[in-house]
């Protein structure tokens, strides 16, 4: 009588499998490396969080991903250097897109000018002109640094330059006339010059410069994020640097006990340097 004997039962082995939390970490930590990698080489001081930067990268390589396998289906063996490429071009295209979509609205001039000077407003009449004098002064150049520089110290803000204290636009015509032509691209150039000398050209990273038309001419609007190192302004005709921050609605030169403080409160302790 033959014997029956059971077919072996073999059990699916999973020693070649790798385990989801391994994909999931080699993921996180692919996306966090070309995220980072992307954001220094084109935005290096971008306010883009940890979490928004792997997420940047995750999604840029899976875009990325679509180079090397395009060109699979056209026969050809994808190598080394167009998946990394094409993870780059990737991670870079979605990064711009995230920036772009984060970066915030900028404020109406007319809304400004109506809601009066603030913690975070400040008009100035001229950037270059004293009315008084009927001369250009430094004086009323340097008090522009000190106001972007006491703004990128504190939570931002914004400067109305062409505005009197009153609210009234006044425009820009005073201060043009010093301009070997007398156009805002002019003024622009000037502006952000002087601002780059005064505060360094990282502190001018975080401030934008435009000319809005509004009720009674044009005006230029100068508008500070806040810095996340602090900003120390460099007179012109002095060795040392001076710490500005704004408190209340005032401009305020810190000495450098409270600016100690005051950056230690403010900055993280590995940014507390000039």
């Amino acid at each position: 009588m033959a014997v029956m004997v059971p077919p072996l039962v073999t059990m699916p082995s999973n020693s070649s499998e790798v385990p989801v939390f391994a994909v999931v970490l080699a993921v996180l930590l692919v996306g966090a490396l070309l995220g980072y990698v992307v954001k220094y080489f084109i935005k290096p001081r971008s306010s883009l969080s940890f979490s928004s930067t792997v997420l940047i990268g995750i999604l840029g390589s899976a875009l990325g991903s679509l180079l090397p396998l395009a060109l699979a289906r056209t026969g050809h063996t994808p190598t080394f250097v167009p998946l990394i490429l094409g993870l780059l071009l990737g991670t870079s295209l979605v990064f711009l897109i995230a920036e772009r979509v984060a970066r915030p609205a900028p404020p109406d001039p007319r809304e400004l000018i109506a809601e009066g000077e603030s913690t975070k407003v400040e008009f100035k009449s001229t950037a270059r002109h004293n009315v008084r004098t009927g001369q250009r002064d430094d004086r009323i150049e340097a008090a522009v640094a000190k106001t972007v520089a006491g703004f990128l110290n504190a939570r931002g803000g914004a400067l109305v330059i062409g505005v009197d204290d009153q609210g009234e636009v006044l425009g820009l015509a005073d201060d043009l006339k010093y301009m070997k032509h007398p156009d805002v691209d002019r003024y622009e150039l000037w502006l952000s010059d002087f601002l780059t000398r005064c505060l360094g050209p990282a502190a001018l990273a975080e401030v934008t410069i435009s000319f809005p038309e509004v009720v009674g001419g044009q005006v230029c609007l100068i508008v500070a994020a806040p810095s996340r190192r602090p900003v120390y302004l460099r007179p012109a005709k002095s060795e040392g640097v001076l710490f500005y921050a704004r408190i209340g609605n005032s401009t305020r030169e810190l000495p450098v006990d409270q600016a100690v403080s005051y950056c230690a409160d403010r900055f993280p302790a590995r940014r507390l340097r000039p």
